[in-house]
């Protein structure tokens, strides 16, 4: 059990010297009331006089005082290089190095000194320790923090809430649960208004490590005592209640030494109180305390070796993270080109160690542009958008000319189609830039490893940022480019013999212009022949059967003369058979005898009216020759049959083939994206990297390290070594050493 308070002892001079307080070592906190004997009950604990006195606040750094029994026949701690062997009590400070203090005067000047070197001169507090070790042949192993005196009122330079700031500090080392609270009270106070027992119940409200100091007992009021505050029966404290006789002012003023005061503590306390005396006073003071910090350290060290095992896992990792010194620069720079690179591709495709599972990044959002993005931009567009009924019967009448014509002009659908496929560069562009910002964004997602780099090593970071950004910028142009030409390239050609466009057409009404008189007009598949004239008829049709040809020459032609007749034919056939006795009979079947005497009666009137071949393309109603302009509106007027039919055939082709330039533009737009910026910067993103960075001139300023990072990585060095040395400590410690 000895053994176990000097191990605390060297726990705390390890981790004194990274200045941490992640473990939170067994100790005793001692707090009490401005001027309530906090100073003299610890000197009477060491023997000595070494700490500042004086009026108001003196106490105003916390003091961390480890109080080391050394025998004179220990080893450990005598050495004759430092003039220890024959001393009996001497004194160092952490921050003085190995300096020995001899002289306890000189221990309180130092304290002085280093107390205005960080609160100042006036009655400031700072709570950064100071810590201050003291070996001696009479003093109990013990480990204990001194702390300002709770005060109400600030004085000198002392902030306004200096109440609250020594309230979060006190709290602040009695929060930790593997320290001993000794809260000091004055006997001649009333005991329900002291300040440290209020703190101490905040803090520990089962009472199960505080213990109670009374003292100033010889300055009650003459005719009262302390018996029941002693007894516990005023308010009861868990670890006990011990009453002390401090030094008076007089006494300090007048030098009486601490082994005087310790025995005129014993002669009053057994005059006073002759049934309490062996269970007061200073020297069971200190033999309580060293008993109570045994028991509590022991109870504390499992929890404590765990905790020293868990934070030094945690900070090798925050070491790795951190990287080693680098001694190849350029080694370096190249493997972090290649380990970024690396990981920019496998973020595209998806093979990353890390796999983010908050949102899509990288490849899975690049998928989620081309087929979910432009694929749903590009399904709502209709292919008649923009398009009213006017605008495409006035795209007509412009077609025609002057002329009015039998058939649908096929200009008028061209003309209207580009018009609507135009409308499908805008998504496709978007989609371009879409994909880009992804690429710029992927950056920021290559992985938890090449992020530690990049922090590491800030102005690699912004270079590499510098030169993927100009890539990407690089292959922006192109792409719209190729992009765009593929719009064009469907703007180029109107490819009406596609086959999937040639299927939807057989369904589409003749393109023969309606009327009154040609209502029961059969669909023949000459009715899609756009034609002005009828003369523009070919005859010669390799794979028609000539009965369809003739039965529509019949339909269409209703009051053709003969001769016109003949006339028109003879024009279609070869000079060597333009015979009337010859083809006529021959070249329309018997079957089409109608025909054949249709042809034959109409030959003696063709002077009639009727018998003009012209008559056919008049129309019903005479024209107006003046008619108004009508507005691009399609609310203008009511349109008639023969428009609305017209209209009609236009709209279901631009359907028909905007449908297969939609689904082309759609498959074709994001291959193209992939092949000129996706794949071309995967694929040339290293050699990018390596070309402008891997210079021999360049690794050193490109590897010089962020300041926060290099400190971060010292201290985080420090810690773990702190850590392994307390490891190895508390290792040292065997289990019957602890009961």
């Amino acid at each position: 059990m000895e053994a176990l308070i000097p191990v605390i002892n060297k726990l705390q001079d390890v981790f004194n010297t990274v200045g941490s307080d992640a473990i939170q070592l067994p100790q005793i906190v001692v707090l009490g009331s401005q001027s309530s004997g906090k100073s003299s009950v610890i000197e009477s604990l060491v023997g000595k006089s070494f700490l500042p006195r004086g009026t108001g606040i003196v106490t105003r750094r916390p003091l961390i005082l480890q109080l080391v029994y050394c025998p004179k026949e220990d080893k450990e701690h005598r050495n004759a290089l430092d003039g220890t062997i024959e001393l009996e009590d001497w004194g160092v400070f952490l921050h003085t190095k190995s300096r020995i203090f001899r002289n306890f005067d000189e221990i309180r000047k130092e304290i002085e000194d280093e107390t205005d070197r960080m609160a100042g001169g006036n009655k400031g507090i700072c709570p950064e320790p100071i810590n201050l070790k003291i070996f001696s042949t009479k003093v109990v192993n013990l480990t204990l923090v001194d702390l300002p005196g709770i005060t109400k009122v600030p004085v000198g330079d002392q902030p306004a809430d200096i109440e609250a700031q020594i309230r979060d500090l006190v709290t602040k080392y009695i929060a930790n649960p593997n320290s001993i609270i000794l809260a000091v009270v004055t006997a001649n106070t009333d005991m329900a208004t002291s300040e440290s027992l209020k703190i101490a119940k905040d803090v520990d409200p089962d009472g199960r490590r505080t213990l109670a100091v009374v003292t100033k007992l010889d300055l009650m009021d003459a005719g009262t005592d302390a018996i029941d505050i002693l007894c516990g029966r005023v308010i009861p404290v868990k670890l006990g209640i011990i009453g002390v006789v401090n030094r008076s002012q007089q006494d300090i003023m007048n030098n009486k030494n601490i082994k005087e005061q310790l025995k005129d503590e014993a002669t009053f306390l057994q005059s006073k109180y002759p049934t309490l005396a062996t269970r007061n006073g200073t020297p069971y003071l200190a033999k309580t305390l060293n008993r109570l910090l045994m028991h509590h350290i022991r109870d504390c060290l499992p929890d404590l070796k765990t905790r020293v095992n868990l934070m030094m896992s945690q900070f090798q990792s925050l070491l790795s993270s951190y990287g080693e010194d680098i001694s190849d620069k350029s080694k370096t720079l190249l493997q972090i080109i290649t380990k970024f690179a690396s990981a920019y591709n496998s973020t595209i495709e998806g093979t990353a160690r890390n796999i983010e599972t908050t949102e899509l990044c990288g490849g899975a959002r690049i998928c989620y542009i081309f087929h979910e993005t432009f694929g749903k931009t590009l399904d709502s567009i209709h292919p008649l958008a923009g398009l009213t009924k006017m605008d495409i019967l006035t795209a007509i009448r412009n077609a025609n000319g002057p002329r009015p014509a039998l058939f649908v002009p096929e200009v008028s659908f061209e003309l209207l189609v580009k018009r609507q496929i135009r409308r499908l560069e805008e998504p496709s562009l978007r989609c371009v830039e879409l994909i880009h910002e992804e690429m710029q964004r992927i950056i920021q997602h290559c992985g938890s490893e090449v992020q530690q780099e990049m922090l590491r090593f800030p102005k690699l970071y912004e270079k590499i940022v510098d030169v993927v950004t100009q890539l990407l910028r690089r292959r922006l142009p192109t792409t719209n480019i190729m992009v765009e030409n593929l719009v064009a390239i469907e703007l180029a050609y109107i490819n009406t013999k596609h086959p999937d466009f040639y299927k939807e057409i057989a369904m589409v009404p003749t393109m023969i212009k309606s009327g009154d008189n040609r209502t029961n007009r059969p669909k023949s598949m000459y009715g899609k022949i756009p034609v002005d004239d009828p003369s523009t008829i070919q005859i010669a049709q390799p794979s028609v059967d000539p009965n369809d040809f003739f039965n529509y020459l019949f339909h269409i032609l209703p009051s053709t003369s003969y001769n016109e007749f003949i006339s028109f034919v003879q024009r279609r056939l070869p000079t060597d058979d333009r015979d009337p006795t010859n083809w006529v009979s021959n070249l329309i079947p018997n079957e089409n005898k109608e025909m054949q005497n249709h042809l034959m009666n109409n030959g003696a009137e063709e002077n009639s009216p009727e018998g003009d071949i012209r008559s056919v393309l008049s129309p019903v109603k005479p024209v107006n020759l003046l008619p108004q302009i009508p507005l691009n509106n399609s609310n203008f007027r009511k349109l008639s049959e023969n428009e609305e039919h017209d209209c009609e055939i236009i709209e279901r082709l631009i359907k028909s083939y905007f449908y297969i330039v939609r689904k082309s533009i759609q498959d074709t737009v994001p291959k193209a994206v992939m092949h000129f910026l996706v794949n071309f910067v995967k694929d040339n993103l290293q050699s990018e990297l390596v070309t402008h960075l891997y210079k021999a001139d360049n690794a050193d300023t490109l590897l010089d390290e962020s300041e926060h990072i290099a400190q971060r990585r010292k201290e985080a060095g420090d810690m773990l070594k702190a850590l392994q040395r307390a490891a190895h400590i508390i290792s040292e410690i065997r289990e019957t050493h602890m009961w």
